[in-house]
């Protein structure tokens, strides 16, 4: 599996950190994890990242039958990623559902083109979500085993997401 963080979204707000400082997390994440691989491939492009053009290099460097994973919260703005046909012809999209969704409801959301192109995965609840974590740090308030100790060791050596 491989984790790339992206240069710049263009559906989100500006990340709260540097391009350089979140691929560090996710190298520290990944440390002890052998079927994971980091891919710095949208940082070094720079600009703004769409996962079409990621695939498509990918698949020139290194044809495969790729998966795309994104949780299904992102799957309600499919329609407006930069070429979602061409994206659902070099990739299978798989859709990570997590409570409070069902598959049921996110299956419904699927629109219909695409419907025998994406794969629905069901995910064990986890009672964190990155805002969480942002906010406790920059409270002071201990994080527990809600981060990597790798993870939590950058973050403090950094003063990130702190006052």
């Amino acid at each position: 599996m491989i984790f790339m963080p992206v240069s710049r979204n263009p559906l989100k707000h500006k990340p709260v950190t540097s391009t350089k400082m979140r691929l560090a997390m996710t190298e520290a994440l990944l440390a002890d994890e052998p079927k994971t691989a980091v891919s710095n491939l949208e940082i070094v492009r720079g600009g703004q990242s769409y996962a079409v053009d990621t695939l498509a290099e990918l698949q020139a460097a290194q044809p495969a039958d790729y998966w795309f994973i994104i949780g299904a919260d992102a799957l309600k703005d499919l329609k407006l990623w930069k070429n979602p046909d061409r994206l659902l012809n070099l990739c299978r999209l798989a859709v990570a559902v997590r409570p409070p969704l069902t598959e049921e409801q996110v299956r419904s959301r699927i629109p219909e083109e695409y419907r025998g192109k994406i794969d629905l995965i069901s995910m064990t609840p986890m009672d964190v979500a990155s805002f969480d974590i942002r906010d406790r740090l920059h409270r002071g308030k201990p994080l527990g085993e809600m981060v990597p100790k790798g993870v939590l060791d950058y973050i403090d050596q950094n003063k990130l997401y702190r006052n």
